[in-house]
């Protein structure tokens, strides 16, 4: 009987354990991502110079070269788990792309979580390193370790929005409730976070500068499905 029952118990489970959705790794080919597209750091509608690629090597991503791209999904996300390791060199200066449009950019049309040293721009706001928001929200704590790897733990479910750095929660959000002014770099006004879109596409950025590149590895996202339909 007892056997009969944990068979059964089993069995109940499996439609459950079936549907939970798996990690899926972006980058597990070497060789240009397929699935990704390279455009240019201040525009994603606009594709990058010829022969400009983003290169996986033995499982990681390098970013382009010369500096000033995007590498941008092809996909379109709305609500997914996003997890990753990062690595930067001193004068490092990359970001990750959220529900980005495929033009515009993505720091002002979509969202951007910030991957950069403060070497890169010694001046930059908090805002504007390692764990902000571009120029919208700062971090709750820095802690970013410059020249190693990284740990990113990014969720976006809905207006909620997670982010853990190296284990701890640097940014936890009600996307409806950011309203902070925000300055596109020829100071016109950008959208309220709160009024940016909530499916898009997926990115990383390339403005290192001295000759390192941005390094991606052990990428895998999982997909949340779509937000439930309102009545």
């Amino acid at each position: 009987m007892l056997l009969r029952a944990a068979f059964a118990c089993l069995v109940l489970a499996a439609p459950l354990l079936a549907a939970e959705p798996m990690f899926e790794d972006l980058f597990s080919k070497d060789g240009p991502p397929p699935g990704w597209v390279v455009r240019r750091w201040n525009d994603v509608g606009e594709a990058a110079d010829a022969g400009v690629e983003w290169t996986v090597k033995e499982g990681v991503l390098h970013g382009s070269e010369p500096r000033g791209t995007w590498l941008m999904s092809e996909r379109e996300y709305e609500n997914f788990q996003l997890r990753f390791e990062f690595k930067l060199g001193e004068r490092g200066n990359s970001g990750l792309a959220l529900r980005a449009p495929l033009k515009g950019d993505p720091a002002f049309d979509g969202m951007e979580l910030q991957m950069a040293d403060l070497r890169y721009n010694e001046e930059a706001r908090p805002s504007e390193l390692t764990g902000g928001l571009y120029r919208a929200v700062e971090p709750r704590r820095q802690v970013y370790r410059p020249t190693e790897w990284n740990t990113y733990d990014v969720t976006l479910q809905g207006n909620r929005l997670t982010a853990i750095l190296n284990g701890e929660t640097i940014q936890d959000l009600d996307l409806a409730d950011q309203k902070q002014e925000v300055l596109r770099h020829d100071g016109t006004p950008a959208p309220f976070l709160r009024d940016r879109p909530r499916r898009g596409h997926i990115g990383f950025q390339e403005l290192s500068r001295g000759g390192d590149h941005v390094q991606i590895r052990a990428a895998r996202l999982r997909d949340l499905g779509p937000s439930a339909t309102k009545p």
